[in-house]
């Protein structure tokens, strides 16, 4: 513990699911972190608790994130972990879906990294982390053509931010997950029509027998943002279960 004691760190959908298992694994490390979700409700649960500021921020907007940036000042990690999951093959996807796919799971990691970037840059060190999916370029599912579309590219972007930037002291890594055990997944499988059987389906994606939790994302995060992982950058970590193996 304490691997990341003095630092301080942004976690953006920090409101609930993977965001906030990660915000408080990197308090349990020692960072000062700042929670940021546009679910200002949701986000208040974390008032008042030791080294998190929360901040109500639309992750969308360039100018809400340069003065966040200006509030923060020069932070050591980055987590950026918007995202949202649509459902449907190519048919069944308009281009604007697609465009609103890119926009919340690749736009929101540009904007965030763009408006924080300087600052590590100046300070001559960061670790960005972004979550990407193994659906992606890593692997196929049944009607996630939006959804993997987008996360392959975030692969695209950490491998590019990492190139560009590795000589100047930044490290940008990706994680990808399969199922994740979060609110988001729970709300969709309790829309199924048997979210029993759904629930068994999901699991069993899985070679170990269920899905991943906010806290096995956590953990890999608090590696990356710490100086253990000093010689990993442009890396896509797989943490799923077995499931693309």
């Amino acid at each position: 513990m304490n691997r990341l004691q003095g630092r301080t760190a942004v976690v953006t959908a920090a409101a609930q699911g993977i965001g906030r298992g990660v915000v408080e694994r990197f308090v349990a490390e020692g960072a000062q972190v700042w929670a940021v979700d546009l679910n200002a409700d949701a986000l208040s649960e974390l008032d008042g608790v030791e080294g998190v500021t929360t901040a109500a921020c639309d992750v969308t907007d360039a100018e809400a994130l340069a003065e966040l940036a200006r509030r923060t000042g020069p932070i050591d990690a980055l987590f950026n972990g918007v995202g949202f999951v649509h459902v449907g093959a190519l048919l069944e996807t308009t281009a604007a879906e697609l465009d609103a796919s890119f926009r919340l799971n690749v736009g929101t990691a540009f904007a965030a990294t763009a408006a924080f970037l300087p600052g590590m840059l100046e300070a001559g060190s960061g670790s960005i982390i972004t979550m990407s999916s193994v659906q992606s370029s890593i692997r196929g599912f049944p009607n996630r053509l939006a959804y993997a579309t987008s996360k392959a590219a975030i692969i695209g972007f950490t491998k590019s931010v990492a190139a560009d930037y590795a000589a100047r002291g930044i490290r940008c890594n990706a994680i990808a997950p399969s199922a994740v055990d979060t609110p988001s997944m729970r709300a969709r499988i309790d829309a199924m029509p048997d979210p029993e059987r759904a629930a068994a389906d999901f699991a069993s994606r899985q070679p170990v027998g269920r899905m991943g939790t906010p806290e096995d994302i956590a953990a890999l995060a608090a590696y990356l943002a710490s100086d253990e992982s000093s010689f990993t950058t442009g890396s896509v970590v797989v943490i799923d279960g077995g499931a693309s193996s």
